[in-house]
């Protein structure tokens, strides 16, 4: 059975979660930037976890899905604090961190942040440092000053309405940087990523393993996958490196 609730955050906020019993190590599912713990490969990894008795756990940061709050109050720090209520309240011992997109930044701040509670990081083309190394760079100076002046520029998005970008976001997000300085990661890491992705470049994920400080770190790229990764043949991908992963 799913168990499926709210918890509290910090300042009130119901961050909404689902989560199923198991054994361990727990998987749990970091999604992306306005995404959901709805999404095809959130639920391809709940079907799985639930036929093999592996114990998983999802959630919607604050502004997100299910969870309350408004997205454009969000930033990669608080949603990384919602991650880190999640993993310290509804799971226990290590776990197998499973970032999409922005779920990979946020994987790499809780594992930076407490390693002891990493079995390994999983990341699907994952976007860590994406607000100053992807975003702000490919901005004109139009669209600079509009965030700097209005706090806010609306950008289009191909999945749906367009995305608020907000100055609090870009700002928070230099102080949250994760490739600056090298990541003393002692578990596997392991990254899936489409080399055909409009929105993460392949040549990120690269960087993103290069910024890892150990050995056992295995990037996949898939030669025609887009940033989704949720074809059928990408889910099956994604859960064969899972089933290995909760293995070793």
């Amino acid at each position: 059975m799913e168990d499926i609730g709210t918890l509290p955050a910090e300042d009130g906020t119901p961050i909404a979660f689902r989560r199923i019993a198991g054994r361990g190590p727990g998987i749990v599912f970091l999604g992306g930037f306005k995404s959901d713990m709805t999404g095809s490969k959130a639920e391809a990894l709940s079907d799985w976890a639930a036929a093999k008795g592996q114990a998983f756990c999802r959630f919607d940061y604050a502004g997100h899905g299910q969870s309350g709050g408004r997205f454009e109050d969000g930033t990669i720090g608080r949603w990384a604090a919602d991650a880190q209520m999640v993993l310290d309240q509804l799971t226990t011992g290590p776990q197998l961190l499973v970032g999409s997109s922005m779920g990979g930044w946020i994987a790499a701040l809780l594992a930076r942040a407490a390693p002891e509670r990493v079995h390994a990081l999983l990341g699907i083309a994952p976007a860590p440092d994406f607000t100053e190394t992807l975003m702000w760079p490919q901005f004109t100076p139009e669209i600079r000053a509009t965030i700097l002046r209005d706090g806010v520029w609306h950008r289009p998005s191909d999945y749906g309405e367009p995305y608020a970008i907000t100055r609090a976001l870009i700002e928070d997000g230099r102080q949250q940087q994760v490739m600056t300085n090298p990541l003393p990661f002692r578990f596997p890491v392991r990254i899936l990523q489409g080399m055909r992705d409009t929105d993460v470049p392949w040549r990120h994920a690269l960087r993103f393993a290069e910024a890892i400080d150990g050995d056992d770190v295995r990037v996949n790229l898939v030669k025609d996958g887009d940033h989704r990764l949720s074809r059928p043949q990408d889910i099956a991908l994604l859960i064969a490196e899972v089933s290995r992963l909760i293995e070793e």
